[in-house]
C-alpha cells in the first residue's frame, strides 16, 4: 500500500518536458489561467477564471464582461483547456466543483510567462537590426569605403561589442525585473 502511495507521489513529482509546457502556453488562454491562478491562493472558482480571462481577452474590466463573451470562454476552458492543462499536472482542475487550483508544476512555469508591456521595445528586431548594421560596416570596411577607413577596425570592433554587450546587459536585467513572479509581488505590495 504504502509503495503505491510513494509511486503516485513520485509521478506526480516528475518534471514537465519542454513539449508539453510549450504545448500548453502556446495557447493564450491557457497563459491567463496561469497569471490568474499566480495572483490568486487557493483554489479559484471556474466562473471568476473565465470573467478574468474574457475580461482579458476583450481588453475590458471585468465588471464590463458581456455573458456571451463569459460563456464563450467559459464553455472552452471547461471542455478544452482546463482538462489538458490537468491532465499535464499544471493545474488541478475539479470539474465536478468547478474549481481550479494551483500545483507545484505551476510554479515552475513563471520563467515562462514574462509580462510584455504594450510599450516593451521590440527586442528581436533591435538584435537584428544591431546585426544588419554590423555586417554592413565589417562588408564597408573589406571594400575600403573612404570615409569608414578613416577609424581602423580593431576601433569599429571595439565599438560593435560594446554595444551589444551594453544591449544585451540591459535586456537581461529588465526582462528579469518583469517576470510574472516579481509583477504578482508588486502588485501584492501596492495593494497593502
Amino acid at each position: 500500500m504504502s509503495e503505491q502511495v510513494e509511486q503516485l507521489d513520485s509521478d506526480t513529482n516528475e518534471d514537465l518536458s519542454k513539449g508539453e509546457i510549450f504545448d500548453v502556453l502556446q495557447n493564450e488562454r491557457r497563459r491567463y489561467v496561469l497569471q490568474y491562478l499566480r495572483e490568486h491562493d487557493g483554489p479559484v472558482q471556474l466562473g471568476d477564471l473565465a470573467s478574468h480571462v474574457a475580461a482579458q481577452e476583450y481588453d475590458c474590466p471585468n465588471t464590463e464582461v458581456t455573458s456571451a463573451q463569459r460563456k464563450r470562454v467559459y464553455t472552452t476552458l471547461q471542455q478544452s483547456h482546463l482538462p489538458r492543462m490537468h491532465e499535464t499536472g499544471i493545474i488541478n482542475y475539479d470539474d465536478e466543483n468547478g474549481t481550479v487550483s494551483r500545483t507545484e508544476h505551476t510554479e515552475e512555469l513563471t520563467v515562462y510567462l514574462e509580462i510584455v508591456p504594450g510599450s516593451e521595445f521590440p527586442w528581436r528586431e533591435y538584435y537584428l537590426s544591431l546585426g544588419a548594421v554590423s555586417l554592413a560596416i565589417v562588408t564597408i570596411l573589406w571594400v575600403g569605403l573612404y570615409p569608414f577607413t578613416v577609424i581602423p577596425p580593431l576601433v569599429w570592433t571595439t565599438l560593435i561589442a560594446v554595444v551589444l554587450c551594453l544591449s544585451a546587459g540591459y535586456h537581461t536585467y529588465a526582462g528579469r525585473e518583469m517576470t510574472l513572479t516579481e509583477f504578482a509581488k508588486q502588485e501584492t505590495e501596492s495593494e497593502d
